[in-house]
């Protein structure tokens, strides 16, 4: 959703690193640079009148001025404020004291209210709520059905005693019922069946008009509800501003939930909503599956807008996903020295699809904006083709790769619809893989760690510019000539099993120290053998 402006506002961010000093005409490059961005992404006038004009009032006070690294300084100046226009602090549902907590939602026809509902009954079953939806949606054609169908999917039971508009005996838009008295008679039925939370979902319309207005306002009087929920397609642009500002008026809504936010729209909706209405973002609807549903943090969304990651949020899905028995059976295996097999490489590729989008979380990751062309063509069904292949092994092949020779490469193969070259690159990475487990086996922790082994290639190899130590058990060889051949010698002793000499006496560069104290006998003059015609020379 936010991919064009955060590519703007990171390289408008890079420009400002390779300064050191930032003058006021900087600021005003930067503040330009960040009204455009904001504008293209559709972002309310007004909004970026007050956006622009709080980060320009900062970035040219003392703040910045005095900062040991000014460009930092900015971005995290333009990262709070983007956290203001967000909605500052994140907020939860209000539950009621007395249950049953009454949600309500409100909104355009087409905004995703009946999914959506859905997925809000589902995230609360998993809270530990007993949620029910009331379908008060007498309208919209086969809405009725469309919740019921919904509400089976998420595991929620839905109170439809009316089957409204079915499409063809009414038109559309005509109500068949009274969506009133079916939300109030949702609410006692919630109250005797000791549910603790009941969802109302209402009718919508194609434009915001006086019945729809109406309509909404009496079904609030009516069940008196603890929550209000404007659901605002994330894709409307502009013309967010003016529908928030109408159910506010008409309903006024207690929170905000914005849905289609994985949609490749350039988001400005999110961005101007809360800060136009005063209303807090309770929830963001991020893909089509009733899983694809998180919590609103303003602070996190900020960091994603700036590439600077959401890694919270993944460890969130991440602990929702894995099985805290199935890692600790892992851990317990490689810390054993057991094998690492394609079957435990199985298990952890399923934990993994259940955490959804592989593109969503390596999205998550900070500076994947500069990898965003090879994020987009990354392949969602590598992973469904890796498990075909996985499977199409025998739990003996699982087990010991080693066997697979030529012919069970080609009935791997054959079973998993791939080429047997997919067969070979699968087992070479999982070679890969397999090492660097066993090594993690022996050091005790991750590879390339003080203490915790090596990655594969990292060891073997003499360390640039270091000198290797001695093996183990032999000393290292004296740099003093004199020295190191009197070890030398007395090594040699050793192994012959004679004797070990004495050490030579000290000596010196020009001879021997000592003078007349010296142990080493004179040498005698007649053993010298002198040439022949030095005679006539000495005097003889």
């Amino acid at each position: 959703m936010f991919a064009t402006l955060s590519d703007r506002l990171t390289s408008t961010f890079k420009n400002l690193r390779s300064k050191g000093r930032l003058s006021e005409a900087d600021i005003d490059a930067t503040i330009r640079e960040i009204r455009r961005a904001l504008l293209d992404a559709d972002v309310a006038v007004p909004v970026v009148k007050d956006f622009t004009g709080a980060i320009r009032g900062r970035a040219l006070s003392a703040e910045v001025s005095g900062a040991l690294n000014p460009a930092q300084q900015v971005v995290k100046i333009v990262n709070e404020e983007l956290v203001a226009i967000l909605g500052g602090d994140s907020r939860g549902l209000r539950l009621a004291k007395n249950p049953p907590t009454v949600i309500m939602l409100a909104g355009l026809q087409g905004a995703g209210k009946t999914t959506l509902a859905g997925k809000l009954a589902l995230h609360l079953r998993e809270q530990g709520h007993t949620p029910l939806l009331v379908a008060a949606d007498l309208q919209r054609p086969n809405a009725v059905n469309q919740l019921s169908v919904v509400g089976e999917r998420a595991g929620v039971p839905v109170y439809a005693p009316l089957p409204g508009n079915q499409g063809s005996e009414g038109e559309s838009g005509t109500s068949v019922g009274d969506p009133v008295q079916v939300a109030r008679d949702g609410v006692e039925t919630a109250r005797q069946r000791q549910h603790d939370v009941v969802i109302v979902d209402t009718a919508g319309r194609l434009g915001v008009d006086a019945e729809l207005m109406r309509q909404a306002a009496d079904i609030r009087d009516a069940v008196n509800p603890d929550e209000i929920l404007f659901v605002i397609d994330a894709m409307i642009g502009q013309d967010a501003v003016a529908t928030a500002k109408a159910f506010e008026e008409g309903v006024d809504f207690t929170g905000v939930v914005l849905s289609k936010l994985d949609g490749d729209a350039r988001g400005g909706a999110a961005l101007s909503v809360a800060r136009v209405t005063g209303r807090p973002i309770l929830f963001a609807s991020t893909g089509e599956k009733l899983t694809d549903f998180e919590a609103f943090h303003p602070d996190r969304m900020a960091s994603r807008i700036l590439d600077m990651g959401d890694v919270l949020t993944l460890i969130e899905q991440a602990e929702k996903a894995f099985d805290a028995d199935e890692a600790a059976k892992m851990a317990e295996k490689v810390a054993s020295g057991q094998d690492f097999t394609l079957a435990d490489f199985l298990v952890q590729m399923q934990q993994m699809k259940n955490m959804g989008s592989m593109k969503k979380m390596l999205g998550m990751l900070p500076g994947m904006g500069q990898m965003r062309e090879a994020l987009d063509n990354f392949d969602e069904r590598e992973v469904d083709r890796i498990e075909a292949i996985i499977r199409s092994m025998t739990p003996g092949e699982r087990d010991n790769p080693k066997i697979i020779n030529g012919s069970r490469r080609a009935r791997i193969a054959r079973g998993s619809g791939v080429t047997t070259s997919d067969v070979n690159q699968l087992l070479d990475r999982f070679a890969g893989a397999q090492k660097m487990m066993r090594q993690m086996s022996r050091g005790g922790g991750m590879p390339g760690m003080p203490g915790m082994g090596n990655l594969p290639g990292m060891g073997g190899k003499k360390a640039r510019g270091r000198v290797a130590p001695p093996p183990k058990g032999r000393k290292a060889k004296s740099g003093n000539p004199a020295k190191r051949a009197a070890e030398e010698a007395a090594r040699q002793a050793r192994a012959l099993g004679g004797p070990v000499a004495p050490p030579a006496a000290p000596g010196a560069a020009f001879g021997a120290l000592g003078g007349a104290k010296s142990a080493q006998k004179s040498p005698d003059p007649a053993d010298l053998q002198l040439p022949p015609d030095l005679e006539k020379f000495l005097g003889r």
